[in-house]
């Protein structure tokens, strides 16, 4: 039986699973951003990693395939995507069932009535809106939550409303949303991966009497190969979805890190400080790196580590949100966005607001005040941006500055407007040298190093 390994990072706003193998490959990703029981997160992610696993482990069986005939990977990619769209649909449904038990529980009358009818439109809108994301755009790829999903289609209809009834349609939102993100719901893989594939057969089936595509700029070759072969390659996959979905994926070790590492049901031997975990795992996707910064949503680290990954020494904020993900999580919702919408927004500014004030509580006292006085909300952001890369860079230079290769990890690392701050300032104190070091897997790194620590102490 083959190994793997796992590796649970518990963060403060997310947890992240990663699946090994015996030679240090990732085959399985998961995350959630469940917080209210770590327990159910541990368990989310460790289910959504060996979900994701299975998909890369039947890739790895159909290789050759692949490489022969190019559309098998197209369609591979595109069953992936509406897997994560059943998912999210049956949270969807989940929710829409919370939202009637919330307004049936907090209003009456005339109010209660209209309130139903909003959200009932809006459960409407959202469904097939993201159904096409996911079918036709690349919402597969970009591994946002169920929250962060809902909210921005969510937010947008009811800026709409009047103003009388805004506030009571945000309070619907914010008392269903955690009962929901907060559920352990297990799926059947084989079943979902079936429902995805008819899904598909619906939309090929569409592009075969659409109008032949003509070779250009945008001309997808892999998807026009797949508008008169997807019922053979339907067929093709149905033995090999049925062994991947019946094999046993045995982990045979696990390590346990991250803010919340205490809490996890491990024993105290499978436990790892995260401050090695980052390491270890940002050295082994950048052997070269010397330098790494994890801006996570608690805490931030600047860690410097040898040329075997080890950790020579560090500096770290953990005393306040502030200049973290949490702390931006407080910003978007000031503003009422997904925390998604932050950095683009940000990224939209002419000038960059001073921000004086670097307590959370404070912040958002203050970003009342600039929008008051008619501060441009891109140009507020910018400032907050850079106040928190500013804090950063202190920690850094109390680390040990930067050397060699400089990588950036934790969850802030998707944020563009902090990554555009952190390469400005970091080529700017250190040397346009400096090579800077941001990976697809950068919010994954602690959780890749348990894994490693995982199959080394087996």
């Amino acid at each position: 039986m083959k190994k793997y390994f796992l590796g649970i990072d518990l963060g403060s706003t997310t947890s992240k699973a990663i699946i090994i193998d015996d030679n240090d490959h990732i085959i399985g990703r998961g995350i959630t951003n469940t917080r209210a029981n770590y327990t159910v997160a541990t368990e989310i992610a460790r289910l959504e990693a060996i979900y994701n696993a299975r998909f890369s482990l039947l890739k790895m069986k159909l290789e050759d395939e692949i490489e022969r005939k190019p559309e098998y990977r197209r369609y591979l990619k595109d069953v992936e995507s509406v897997f994560q769209y059943l998912q999210f649909k049956r949270k969807l449904d989940r929710l829409n069932i919370q939202f009637r038990d919330t307004i049936e529980d907090t209003f009456n009358g005339e109010k209660k009535e209209n309130i139903s009818g909003y959200v009932d439109h809006i459960v409407k809108e959202i469904g097939p809106a993201i159904l096409n994301e996911y079918l036709n755009g690349n919402l597969g790829q970009k591994n946002q939550f169920f929250r962060d999903i809902v909210s921005e289609k969510y937010n947008k209809e009811v800026n709409g409303l009047s103003k009388e009834y805004f506030e009571p349609m945000i309070l619907v939102y914010d008392k269903s949303i955690s009962h929901v993100e907060n559920e352990l719901t297990e799926y059947d893989f084989r079943e979902l991966v079936y429902q995805s594939m008819e899904l598909l057969n619906d939309k090929y089936a569409d592009m075969e009497d659409s109008t032949p595509e003509e070779t250009g700029v945008g001309f997808d070759s892999e998807l026009n190969l797949l508008k008169g072969n997807y019922k053979q390659i339907y067929d093709s996959l149905k033995g090999h979805i049925t062994f991947i979905a019946n094999l046993d994926i045995h982990i045979t070790n696990m390590v346990g890190t991250g803010y919340g590492r205490a809490l996890l049901p491990f024993p105290e031997k499978s436990i790892r400080s995260e401050i090695l975990c980052h390491a270890f795992g940002a050295h082994a996707v950048f052997p070269a790196t010397r330098t790494v910064l994890d801006i996570g949503g608690q805490d931030t680290k600047a860690i410097q580590v040898d040329s075997h990954g080890l950790v020579t020494s560090f500096y770290m904020n953990d005393r306040c949100a502030a200049g973290c993900g949490r702390y931006l999580g407080y910003i978007a919702d000031e503003f009422n966005i997904s925390l998604n919408e932050l950095g683009p927004l940000a990224i939209e500014a002419t000038s960059e607001v001073n921000i004086c004030s670097t307590c959370t509580v404070f912040a958002a006292a203050e970003i009342r005040e600039l929008l008051n006085v008619g501060q441009k909300r891109s140009d507020i952001l910018a400032g907050l941006h850079r106040a928190i890369v500013m804090r950063a860079m202190s920690l850094i230079a109390r680390s040990g500055g930067v050397r060699n290769e400089f990588t950036f990890t934790g969850g802030v690392a998707r944020n563009q407007a902090v990554l555009k701050y952190v390469s400005d300032l970091v080529l700017q104190n250190y040397g346009k040298e400096i090579k800077i070091n941001v990976h697809s897997d950068s919010i994954f790194m602690g959780a890749l190093g348990g894994a490693m620590f995982a199959r080394r102490s087996n």
